[in-house]
């Protein structure tokens, strides 16, 4: 399976500096958003770390079975892909806590990512945070992740409505990141793709500012992929413009 793809990021209206970071690596169907926390150029430098990490590592073990050594034991529980990414984002964490120990000054810093790896048999997503994968299938638009994060948690309880979050004061809080902080809960999701699919990979600058129904009305009127992406950090800036915006979208063909 091949995936087209288009990306764009944009510092928003209220930010001096972009601390998004993605990385499209379309000859092993990598892609990833990650979206940095810790001010003072900290999260500029841990959004950049945990991408070339996630890169690193699916490279690296793309010729491993699983019977080989590999970083971490091998989950048989899911696709030899989900393993990959599973190391990757292991990787970047490490490598974040490294850099910490480092640069103290650096210490706090973090990022959420999401990442696809679209594989000739199977397609893996994982995340970490709030950044999301939404699928586009049928004139229909769904949510692939659930943010990792409190409003979320307030809203999966039914403390908070979906619009409440959206609004809440601490709806930036999120409660897992890669922040080198000992070992992280990597969320690993199967995707069943099929031609014709739209993937899109979306930092929460997009998803905070731009509802569900609006992301899709935006996927439903552009055939081209980098029309689609500019027009989502258009949309988003003429909307407030916030945060820092990054969106990747995929268009899953035959190749």
């Amino acid at each position: 399976m091949h995936a087209s793809w288009a990306a764009r990021t944009d510092p928003g209206r209220h930010r001096s500096q972009n601390e998004d970071c993605y990385v499209a690596r379309p000859e092993i169907g990598l892609f990833v958003v990650a979206d940095g926390m810790g001010g003072h150029e900290g999260g500029e430098i841990a959004s950049k770390i945990a991408v070339d990490a996630i890169a690193e590592a699916v490279e690296v073990t793309a010729t491993l079975s699983d019977q080989d050594a590999w970083p971490l034991p091998f989950n048989v529980s899911v696709s030899r892909d989900a393993n990959r990414l599973r190391a990757g984002f292991d990787l970047a964490n490490r490598k974040i806590r490294e850099r910490c120990t480092m640069v103290p000054a650096l210490n706090g810093m973090g990022t959420t990512a999401v990442a696809v790896l679209v594989g000739d048999e199977t397609t893996a997503l994982a995340h970490v945070g709030d950044s999301r994968a939404y699928l586009y299938r049928a004139a229909d638009l769904s949510r692939l992740t659930r943010d990792h994060s409190w409003v979320e948690e307030q809203v999966q309880t039914g403390a908070l409505s979906e619009t409440a979050a959206r609004e809440h004061p601490w709806r930036n809080i999120v409660t897992r990141a890669l922040s080198g902080d000992g070992m992280i809960e990597v969320e690993l999701t199967e995707l069943d793709l099929r031609l014709g699919d739209r993937v899109i990979l979306c930092s929460d600058g997009l998803s905070s500012v731009l509802c569900d129904s609006e992301i899709g009305e935006i996927v439903s009127r552009h055939a081209d992929l980098q029309t689609m992406c500019d027009d989502f950090v258009h949309v988003t800036n003429a909307n407030g413009g916030p945060d820092n915006v990054t969106t990747v979208v995929l268009d899953i063909n035959a190749g």
